[in-house]
Parts: C-alpha cells; structure tokens; sequence
C-alpha cells in the first residue's frame, strides 16, 4: 500500500550499485570466428571505475574522477549467464591501468568485471576484448518452467541473489498466459505473484500446470506511474531480457506481464495479463 514510496526508494538506490549502464549494440563486421562470442568494449575514462560486463548490458561504477562513457562498445553474442569454456580477457587500448578483477562465475552472475584507473588527467581510451567459444556449451539447461515456487522459509528469510523477503511489498494476481520457449508449444500460466524489495531486487512467480513455478529475478530500473520495468533473468540465469510490468498500486495486484529474453541463442517470450483486462488492453 505504500508502493510508490517504497518503488522510489528502490530506484533512488540504483546509483550507488552502478553509476550508469548501457546496452551494448550488435556487433555488425563479420571477423569473429564461427562458434565464437565476443564482445569488444571502449569506454572514455577519467579517474577510477569498475567495469561489470553482464549479458550485453554494461554497467560503470564511478569509484573517483567524471563518469566514464561508452566509446561504440559491440558484441556479437551476449556473454552467456551460464559456465562458458574457453574465456579469454584482452586489453586492446589503455593509457593507464585496466585490469580484470572477476571472470565470468555463478558467484557473481556471470558477470566479467574489469577494473580501469586513469591518472593522467581528462578523459583516456580504453578497450578490451571479452570472448568465449560459444559452440561448446555444457549441454542443454534445465526447462525454464522447471524452477520451485518460493516457499513461506524463504520469505521469512532472505530469497538469494541479494533478495530480503521480509522487506519486500507483494503484489499477486489471478489471469492467464503463456510461455513459449525456443519453438516448443507454448505452456500455459496462471496465477502471478510479484515481489519487490527495499534494494530494488525483484521477483516474479507464475503457477504452471506442471504444479511448479516459472521464476523471474531481477531489478527494477525504470517506474512511470503504475509501470514497471524490470531488468530479469531467467532459466538459471542464461536469458536475460527486460519485463514490462503493470500493477494497480492501491490493490497491490498486477495487471500485465511481458518479457522477450535471450541469451543470443535460446529465447523465451512471456504474455500475461489478468482476468478483469483480458479483452480491454492493458489499460
């Protein structure tokens, strides 16, 4: 019931966890190998900052000096949310010092973070190459539809990846959808449980006929009114795409969900909406 304030807050902290972020363009020349991913960073620095590579989402932590910027950062695949083989860090342009702090591991959601130090005064050049082979994966994930609910302990405790249950608002909802995976049929979904924490950090739960839950983890980066925008994974982490969310503040229901992910390769397409909208848009 105190939604909008509490929403506020969540993205009032976005700031301190990563400065700014941007998402990478599709790579357009054709030199990379066939079977290999790879993703060529440039950033204009001045000062300190720590670089977190996660999907083909860049996000740039200001430690001192101006905030750095993207400098025409591609990929032509995004770094997979899953153990890859065959990782490689390569710095192509630097005046200063540029390291890499953390490979990609599931202690830190996959993410690749490099980390820059400009001394030399006004905004410097540097690059570096993230690639991977992306041809020899560890075989097929486990379904998307597969993941358990959230259980009555973990909301008395904390739900993992940084989620805090018990400072969460709750919004639920009754309605219908689907989730098509790859070109499977797509499995039918019913009700939806949404939860947001004080740190921004979201989770979203759809019943499936299977008796099992469909599972969404992410954080919520942008709010217009009773519109949400959550930035989510799925499947263990390997799909990365963004949730469109609607909610009614003063029932603390939701209205409509939508979610396109991918890691590049697989990809899930989520619609859902509930009952009293079905048929009347999502307004």
């Amino acid at each position: 019931m105190r939604f909008p304030l509490i929403a506020l807050a969540a993205l009032a902290c976005l700031p301190a966890c990563a400065d700014s972020q941007f998402r990478v363009r599709q790579m357009t020349r054709g030199d990379v190998p066939s079977g290999k991913g790879q993703c060529d960073i440039r950033l204009q620095v001045d000062g300190e900052i720590e670089v977190s590579v996660r999907g083909d989402t860049v996000f740039l932590r200001t430690l001192s000096g101006r905030e750095a910027r993207d400098d025409g950062s591609e990929c032509n695949l995004p770094l997979p949310g899953r153990e890859m083989r065959g990782f490689e860090f390569k710095v192509t342009e630097s005046r200063n010092q540029i390291r890499l702090g953390e490979e990609p591991a599931r202690e830190n959601r996959f993410a690749a973070i490099v980390r820059i130090r400009d001394s030399a005064g006004g905004y410097g050049r540097y690059c570096f190459r993230l690639s991977w082979n992306a041809a020899d994966g560890p075989g097929p994930a486990p379904h998307v539809l597969d993941g358990p609910a959230p259980t009555p302990d973990d909301r008395r405790g904390g739900g993992g990846d940084g989620f805090a249950w018990n400072n969460a608002t709750h919004y639920g909802g009754r309605g219908t959808g689907s989730a098509a995976y790859n070109g499977e049929e797509p499995r039918a979904l019913g009700a939806v449980s949404l939860d947001i924490d004080r740190g921004g950090h979201a989770a979203i739960a759809f019943e499936t006929v299977r008796g099992r839950a469909m599972m969404l983890r992410g954080t919520v980066i942008a709010r217009e009114g009773d519109r949400l925008r959550i930035d989510a994974v799925a499947a263990e982490g390997r799909l990365h795409g963004t949730v469109s969310v609607t909610v009614d503040s003063p029932t603390q229901t939701v209205r409509f969900i939508e979610l396109e992910a991918t890691d590049g390769a697989d990809r899930l397409r989520v619609h859902w909406e509930a009952l009293a909208v079905r048929g009347r848009g999502r307004e």
